[in-house]
């Protein structure tokens, strides 16, 4: 079982345009794609496609349209009722896949609402095998939202075994996981190249690098999330676009790549990947397993519309080359 929280759900619209983003001008549709979203959301959606047993935690009001959309793509999940209405996000793609976003703030949780919300993660996680803590935080929720949870999965006197926790945020939420004892820092880092350099800088290292030169040079992301491992986080999965992927443990470093693919929308893509590395890790994969399945599932994403999930036979591992790097 892999449990999700999706702190700051949505209703993700995505519209691809015919040309260009063309600002101050009227500009015509060619298609619109609505779905459930929020990275915990689209972690179980993938999830789901792929034949994995799931739980998606979120907030949310019986009747929102975000939650009659997971009934409508069979995700199960647990939902917090906190009378408001949750946020909508709209993205803009262009033909070469140059992707704009839109994000609402999403409604404020109070106090009591965050620790009900903790509360029902709790609940769902008991024999989780993973709890993956993903997206933005909503308004009145502390950037170490992630980090208390993580604490209490591993500190509560009924948890048997506890879950190993994922972490994929950005900002300050992101952060925040490198700070406080080891208890709150989580067993994976998925951060993409921009938010490896905020990590990286984080962990002390100077020097990190532009996230545009991060992800141009694998050996310099690798570098970077080692300084993060070392930092007490268990292993750091940086996507880096078309470069494909790096993952680095305590044990190692890795790079994966993929043939180029026909881009049509990067949405959703990060959270694919990490998907694919859940799917590989819950049937006993190694961590070059992990990594390969991850760079599949993100490229397939990727060639697929809006924010569409691919399921496991629509990805190609075997095409996926797995490089090993130097890691200080």
């Amino acid at each position: 079982m892999i449990v999700t929280l999706t702190a700051n759900p949505s209703l993700d619209r995505t519209v691809e345009l015919p040309g260009p983003l063309a600002r101050g001008e009227v500009q015509r549709a060619t298609a619109v794609h609505q779905q459930s979203g929020g990275k915990g959301v689209n972690v179980s959606r993938a999830l789901v496609a792929s034949g994995l047993e799931t739980v998606a935690v979120l907030p949310g009001g019986d009747g929102d349209p975000v939650l009659a959309g997971l009934l409508d793509d069979g995700v199960p999940y647990a939902a917090l009722p906190i009378g408001a209405p949750l946020r909508s996000n709209v993205t803009l793609t262009e033909p070469d896949g140059v992707t704009t976003k839109i994000n609402e703030p999403g409604p404020e949780l109070s106090a009591e609402q965050q620790e009900a919300l903790i509360g029902l993660v709790l609940e769902r996680s008991l024999g989780a095998t993973w709890v993956v803590l993903a997206g933005s935080l909503p308004p009145g929720v502390p950037s170490d939202f992630y980090g208390t949870i993580a604490r209490r999965l591993r500190n509560r006197q009924d948890r048997g075994d506890a879950p190993m926790i994922a972490i994929d945020s950005s900002g300050a939420p992101l952060v925040a996981a490198l700070s406080g004892d080891t208890e709150g820092k989580p067993d994976l880092l998925k951060p993409n190249a921009l938010e490896l350099a905020e990590l990286a800088a984080a962990a002390g290292l100077s020097d990190v690098g532009t996230a545009e030169e991060l992800e141009a040079d694998p050996a310099v992301a690798a570098e970077a999330a080692a300084a993060v491992v070392k930092s007490g986080v268990g292993a750091v999965l940086a996507t880096l676009g078309s470069k494909g992927a790096v993952l680095v443990t305590a044990d190692g470093a890795w790079l994966a790549t993929h043939p180029p693919i026909t881009a049509v929308s990067t949405v959703g893509a990060g959270d694919s990947s990490l998907a694919g590395y859940l799917l590989a890790s819950m049937q006993g994969g190694s961590a070059q397993d992990c990594l390969r399945q991850a760079v599949a599932h993100g490229a397939a994403a990727a060639s697929l519309p809006g924010s569409t999930v691919p399921a496991v036979h629509q990805t190609t591992p075997d095409a996926v080359v797995i490089t090993a790097l130097q890691k200080d």
